[in-house]
């Protein structure tokens, strides 16, 4: 059981080139497979916390390869839709690079900082990850942007801007952060548990 978290991180790591490779070489064909893909990697990011934390093997190693994978795993996606959906996303390519730029700022700030990648998994970050999840539906699903990619923008924007917060708050590198008032509170001294939301 305490090998399960780290078996279900891989899957999610290996999905990704598989989703890249069908949205390239299989294209219309098989864009319900991803979208299959997608939501069982998002089990598998759900699960892979939940098991972790019951069998007492969530760590900050396990936690920073979650991080990342899941980065690594969104990303694939976000090129499955070009590939299957170029016109959409020159459309929206306003959107997209402000996403791309705060989540590279996110990295940049806490890189200088703490000489770490983030791994916040705050409230917000998961909020914005579902809003992602019914955008690249509609998306890749129905070849539809509309209010669905409006508000994963929106949300995008504010969860980065709550790490970057997090991150400047932060006395030292932590993990699992749920928002920059839990941050604060850190770094006031008070004691904040770890509350830790799907993953």
């Amino acid at each position: 059981m305490k090998k399960i978290p780290f078996l279900l991180i891989a899957v999610r790591f290996i999905l990704a080139p598989v989703i890249v490779s069908l949205a390239c070489f299989a294209g219309e064909k098989q864009r319900f497979l991803i979208l299959a893909f997608m939501y069982f990697g998002l089990l598998t990011d759900i699960f892979d916390g939940i098991i972790a934390r019951k069998t007492g093997v969530s760590s900050e190693r396990l936690r920073r390869m979650d991080s990342q994978t899941d980065l690594v795993f969104w990303l694939s996606l976000g090129c499955a839709a070009y590939l299957l959906n170029p016109d959409l996303i020159k459309e929206e390519w306003k959107g997209i690079l402000l996403l791309l730029v705060m989540e590279v700022l996110c990295y940049v700030v806490s890189i200088v900082k703490f000489r770490k990648e983030t791994c916040t998994h705050a409230w917000l970050s998961k909020l914005w990850g579902l809003s992602l999840l019914l955008a690249l539906t509609f998306l890749i699903g129905f070849k539809k942007t509309g209010w669905t990619f409006d508000l994963t923008v929106i949300l995008g924007f504010i969860s980065h801007v709550d790490v970057i917060l997090i991150v400047l708050l932060l006395p030292k590198w932590r993990y699992d952060v749920p928002s920059f008032y839990h941050a604060w509170r850190i770094r006031k001294g008070r004691h904040v548990k770890k509350t830790v939301l799907f993953n």
